[in-house]
């Protein structure tokens, strides 16, 4: 089992699809990586050798924000946006959509499960 940024990536799957279990790499880098590193995407984990696990762990050490430096990273911006008390922060604080989507209704996934009104009853 190949141990890449902490993550176990599984084993019986093409190097380019078990790439993207690791937080921060989709489908496009993970193939640059497996370019960068002269790894053909198409071959499973099992079969790389040692020196190809090796080559692919070191090029994202050195060039890509993954996993937990990644989720500080986003918690920080989040956490700035909310100190500075911009228009952004507050729906962050608020647990309310950030990007402008309408509240009226839907926006369930942000805000929870509906909560019944006291007296709302004719």
């Amino acid at each position: 089992m190949a141990r890449i940024s902490g993550v176990n990536i599984p084993t019986n799957k093409q190097v380019g699809i078990s790439l993207t279990y690791i937080f921060g790499i989709g489908r496009t880098k993970a193939l640059e990586i497996l370019e960068k590193a002269e790894v053909p995407a198409n071959r499973r984990v099992m079969e790389m050798s040692d020196a190809d696990v090796a080559k692919v762990r070191e090029i994202i050490d050195r060039d890509y924000l993954v996993e937990g430096d990644l989720r500080r990273e986003t918690a920080m911006n989040i956490k700035r946006l909310m100190d500075l008390g911009v228009y952004r922060g507050l729906r962050h604080r608020r647990g309310l959509p950030v990007r402008g989507q309408r509240t009226h209704t839907n926006a369930r996934t942000r805000k929870g499960p509906a909560r019944a009104i006291a007296g709302k009853k004719k």
